[in-house]
Order: C-alpha cells, then structure tokens, then sequence
C-alpha cells in the first residue's frame, strides 16, 4: 500500500504515520517509511536514538551535486532524471522490515522550489511509489508539496489526521482541496486524541464529503516510541500499539475495500 498522511502540526500525524508503518511490518511486508516533515519526528515514534537517525536526503549535497551534474554545470543546468534506485537501501534506517528515509527541508523561493534537492527528492518519491514493491507511509507536512500529479495518482490513499481543533478540520478542507487538484481520489480522514462521541460528532460534521475512516483515542502514550526492536531482531510493538493495533487494521482493511468503518 502506498500511503500519504498529512494534517495540520501536531495532531498526531507523525504517531498515525508510525502506526501504520508497524502495523503492515508486522504482517511480514517490507515498508518504507518517509518522513517528508521539515520537523521530522518519525525517527523517535520508531523507536530510533538521536544518534542513529538517517541524514536528511536535503542535507546530502555531495550526493545531489553528483546525481543531477549540478556540481559541474554551467549556467544552473542539473538533470531532472537523477539516479535514485539505491539511496532506499543506502541512506535509510532499519527498524525491523520498516526502512525509515527523511526527506528533510528544502529552501523555497518564489513560485516554488526548482533547484538540484528538489529534483533529487521528486525523483526519489517517484522511485518509491511507483517503482518499488514495498508498502510506502508517508509522513507530509500541513499540505501535500512533495507529491506531483504522477506520484499522487499512483498513491492509494490520502490520510488527514484531525482532533477536535476549528483549524484541525479547517486544514483537512484545504489539504482535500490541494490533494483533488492533482487527481486523488481517494482521499480520507482519521480522527485522533478522541475523548467524548460528542466531539467525534463535530469532527464527522465539521469534515463535510471526507469520509472518516476511524478514530483514536486521546492517550498520552501516543507521545513514546510505538514500536522498537527485541534482542531477537523482530519488531517489539509498545502498549499503547497493542491496545491500537485492532483500530489500525481496520482503518488499512478500510483502505483495501473502501469501506467506512467511523
């Protein structure tokens, strides 16, 4: 499965992101989780120390300058067309059979962004979407900037974290919005920090034509690492991911039939 999780910051996008990621590990499947959130946090939900979390792929400039030619161009040329196909299994993070890349900060200017990174990271994004067999969870900042027409046609699913926050919902609409613009359909929302069925209520109403997919509840475990790594190798899931796990699977199972299971 192919999936990309955006909202607004701190609703929980990065603990949905991790869950998820686990969930289909522990099934047996390769996954490839992308921390494409300049405040990237996936490392730590994973379970990764300060210490072993992978290098941005923005910060790799001897990498960039090689892949696109823009170490040696002349007048600001760089291919759009880099070699990717092993930065996956060469500059991402192991935890289990989830392989963890961050995307990093990309500087921005004017209208957008066409330097030698970003064109690394589309062609990377591309790579993994629609190249490799892996299920990818993507972790997005309040929007869907990295995704261009082609990758987001080919994901399955756009997954919108909410609470019970005005602005919550407000950026749901907008990402919603941003996301049917480049051709996804397929586009769902997941309530989270959820305490009362009156708040689920005003969540479900205040998202209109969004389709909620499930919710979870409000706990402060979600703070901790979901998931780490046994003496045994195999992935160790946390409490607060055992407790969850029946909620995940059916928000994926939901993402296979589409069917609402709010």
């Amino acid at each position: 499965m192919k999936i990309a999780v955006s909202g607004k910051g701190g609703v929980g996008k990065t603990t949905l992101s991790a869950m998820l990621a686990s969930a289909l590990a522990m099934k047996g499947g390769g996954v490839i989780a992308i921390d494409a959130d300049p405040d990237a946090n996936l490392a730590g939900a994973l379970g990764i120390s300060p210490d072993q979390e992978p290098t941005p792929i923005a910060e790799l400039h001897e990498l960039i300058a090689e892949r696109t030619g823009s170490a040696d161009n002349i007048g600001g040329f760089f291919k759009l067309n880099p070699r990717v196909d092993d930065i996956p299994d060469n500059y991402s993070r192991r935890v289990g059979g989830i392989r963890l890349l961050t995307i990093g900060g990309i500087a921005k200017g004017g209208g957008g962004c066409a330097c030698p990174a970003s064109a690394l990271v589309k062609a990377l994004l591309t790579h993994l979407i629609i190249g490799r067999d892996e299920s990818v969870i993507m972790d997005m900042e309040a929007g869907i900037e990295h995704l261009g027409r082609a990758t987001a046609q080919s994901m399955d699913a756009l997954l919108i974290v909410v609470d019970g926050g005005n602005w919550s919902i407000r950026t749901a609409l907008r990402v919603r919005q941003l996301g049917g613009q480049i051709g996804m359909t397929k586009i769902f929302a997941v309530a989270n920090r959820i305490r009362t069925p009156d708040e689920l209520e005003r969540i479900r109403q205040g998202l209109q034509s969004v389709p909620l997919l499930g919710r979870l509840p409000y706990d402060d475990r979600f703070a901790d690492a979901i998931i780490g790594v046994g003496e045994d190798g195999g992935l160790l899931p946390s409490e607060v991911l055992k407790d969850n796990l029946e909620t995940i699977g059916e928000i994926l199972s939901a993402l296979e039939s589409g069917i609402s299971v709010s």
